[in-house]
C-alpha cells in the first residue's frame, strides 16, 4: 500500500507542517521532508530555466525574423522578462547560474 508520503503528498506535507509547528521533531518524517525542500530549489531553478529559454527563443525571433515581429512577441518579451526578474528576486542564488566563470 505504501508510505503516507508515497499515497497522498500533500496530506502527508499538511501532517509534517502540524508536527513542525508543534515542535513534534522526533513524529516528522525526516527523510523526505529533506527531499522535498531539494526538489523546491530544483523547481525554482527549472522555472527559471523555462522562462530564460521562452524569452531567449523569442528574443532571437525577434532579432532575425523582423518581418514576422507582432504585438504578442512584444508581450511575451515583456512579461518573460519581468518572471525572470521575479524568480531572481526571490531566489537570488539562482542568478550564479549565469555568471561567466572568465
Amino acid at each position: 500500500m505504501g508510505t503516507r508520503y508515497e499515497q497522498d503528498v500533500v496530506a502527508w506535507a499538511n501532517e509534517q507542517a502540524t508536527l513542525l509547528r508543534a515542535g513534534n521533531l522526533s513524529a516528522i518524517d525526516i527523510k523526505h521532508i529533506a527531499e522535498e525542500i531539494e526538489d523546491l530549489g530544483k523547481s525554482e531553478q527549472r522555472e527559471l530555466m523555462s522562462r530564460m529559454s521562452v524569452l531567449l527563443t523569442h528574443l532571437l525571433k525577434w532579432e532575425f525574423q523582423p518581418s514576422r515581429r507582432s504585438k504578442s512577441w512584444q508581450f511575451t518579451i515583456r512579461t518573460q522578462r519581468k518572471e525572470v526578474a521575479y524568480v531572481l528576486s526571490e531566489a537570488p542564488s539562482l542568478s550564479g547560474k549565469f555568471n561567466d566563470p572568465a
